[in-house]
């Protein structure tokens, strides 16, 4: 599989690049925002790790290029840990953060996390369609319509609608929704979930400021809200 690795700290870049091809992963680097876009569409990485502070155009600017054309897994790797700053990279697509300074081997960890959730699992051959009102899912093939139009999302909006269509009228607190859906979760990154529901609501064609389909239950969490079909 291959990883874009996108800093300009030369020796952020060395130590990745040793670690992950340890790990058996083929590695491309960027050392700026424009040239990360131009790798990430002209080579198609499997996953990218993406510097905030870069030349020429920010990490910020870079995922969204990327976004544009691709729904290829993003880590945003960060020196700021101000939760507004973390909350601009997943509003934008991200998928995940690690904040500066941080060990390879968390990296991987959260890589391979992305990975596990865009494996197909082996009831999934054959798993009934999820469908609430314009919305269907197939699990089979991870493809979503809505009002027979194809949507694409990012692995971590996937999950996220998936469970929702899995369990209607459930309601799940964003710390449940971060465990269930990453694997892991820790104190304050569960406020991000916000961002990964505000970019769904988007995607399922209503305004974010009026939302449809997933209601949020002050105080406790959010919710999908309809009736389920086979």
């Amino acid at each position: 599989m291959k990883v874009l690795v996108v800093d300009d700290d030369e020796k952020i870049l060395k130590v990745l690049t040793a670690y992950l091809e340890k790990e058996g992963y083929a590695v491309i680097t960027a050392k700026d925002g424009w040239e990360a876009v131009d790798k990430a569409r002209q080579l198609g990485p499997d996953i990218v790790l993406l510097d905030v502070m870069l030349p020429s155009l920010d990490g910020w600017g870079v995922c969204k290029e990327i976004r544009r054309t691709s729904d290829v897994p993003i880590i945003m790797l960060t020196a700021r840990d101000a939760e507004t700053d973390r909350i601009i990279g997943l509003e934008l697509g991200a998928d995940d953060y690690v904040v500066k300074p941080f060990s390879p081997k968390e990296v991987i960890a959260r890589m391979r996390a992305i990975f596990r959730r865009l494996q197909p699992s082996s009831r999934r051959e054959g798993e009934r369609v999820l469908k609430v009102g314009d919305i269907v899912l197939n699990p089979s093939s991870r493809s979503l319509t809505v009002a027979g139009v194809p949507v694409e999302l990012t692995p971590t909006e996937y999950k996220v609608l998936e469970l929702f269509l899995s369990h209607p009228g459930q309601v799940f607190s964003r710390l449940q929704l971060i465990e269930k859906v990453q694997g892991y979760a820790f104190e304050g990154y569960e406020r991000t979930v916000d961002s990964h529901i505000k970019n769904l609501r988007k995607k399922l064609g209503v305004s974010p400021d009026e939302p449809h389909y997933i209601k949020t239950i002050y105080g406790v969490g959010y919710k999908l809200a309809g009736e389920e079909h086979a």
